[in-house]
């Protein structure tokens, strides 16, 4: 009895592993905040890719109505894409009309966290 209280006592004081335990308790909240910190530059990547898309179809569709990547709607949907070809954003998330301001684009693309569906991300610009 005596020797099983030396042994509780001698656990009880050990430090061995210590530095494990603190990092296994710390660890999924260091790499949730490092996941999270990605993933919304990743959102902002996006959001910017597709500002920046939209604001050149529509110059597009204004400055160079007349050259034929920028002459239908169609085609300057398919020039926006080509604009975000790294994000690999099909052409049909982008809308291309008439409007009084001149040439209006939207685009309009949900945004994936990891494998969950997210927010959508959308981008709107209108020239004359």
């Amino acid at each position: 009895m005596r020797r099983l209280a030396q042994i509780a006592g001698s656990l009880a004081r050990a430090r061995d592993g210590a530095t494990a335990v603190e990092f296994a308790l710390i660890a999924p909240v260091l790499f949730l905040l490092l996941l999270g910190l990605i993933e919304v530059g990743r959102a902002y990547w996006i959001q910017s890719a597709l500002d920046f898309a939209v604001q050149e179809t529509a110059r597009c569709g204004v400055v160079q109505a007349a050259s034929p990547a920028c002459a239908t709607p169609a085609a300057l949907q398919t020039y926006a894409a080509a604009r975000v070809a790294p994000l690999q954003i099909p052409a049909t998330a982008f809308t291309v009309a008439n409007a009084t301001c001149g040439v209006d684009v939207k685009a309009v693309v949900p945004y994936r966290f990891l494998a969950i569906l997210g927010p959508t991300i959308t981008a709107e610009a209108c020239r004359a």
